[in-house]
């Protein structure tokens, strides 16, 4: 397994982002809050979480909703998935919305996400007059008959 070392600053009153199993993928973040947050249906709100982290360049954090708050209760994160870019040095914040029928209430030190680093590698652009011909072509949603 391939790892990599990241600075990280906890300021928050909880544990560290952990992995809850060998095989997990993601690392779980607490709210790092004072009191209950509610939450109704249709809101969003900004949870902080008291981390601020330091990766080298070539890797993101990616900030995914629990699949558990998702089923049960429709919390999930309003911008699907986060990125915290390698060069961001605030505290990383959770933007999560309710999409469920009833009120949430986020606790202190609840687990409200997930953080998965990954590897990435940047895109450069060659300006071209036309592109090469696929069996698909300009197929769009739904294309393929599924």
């Amino acid at each position: 397994m391939e790892k990599c070392k990241i600075k990280i600053i906890n300021q928050s009153k909880y544990s560290l982002p952990q992995y809850q199993t060998q095989g997990s993928a993601g690392m779980d973040l607490y709210a790092d809050i004072n009191k209950n947050i509610l939450l109704k249906p249709g809101e969003r709100v900004l949870i902080p979480t008291g981390i601020f982290i330091s990766m080298p360049i070539g890797y993101e954090a990616q900030i995914r909703a629990r699949s558990g708050l998702s089923i049960k209760h429709g919390i999930t994160l309003i911008n699907g998935i986060g990125t915290i870019d390698s060069d961001y040095r605030g505290e990383i914040k959770i933007i999560v919305i309710n999409l469920g029928q009833e009120d949430y209430v986020f606790q202190p030190g609840e687990r409200i996400a997930q953080m998965v680093i990954k590897k990435y590698i940047m895109a450069e652009w060659e300006l071209v007059d036309h592109l090469d011909q696929t069996p698909r072509g300009v197929g769009g949603f739904g294309h393929s008959g599924k």
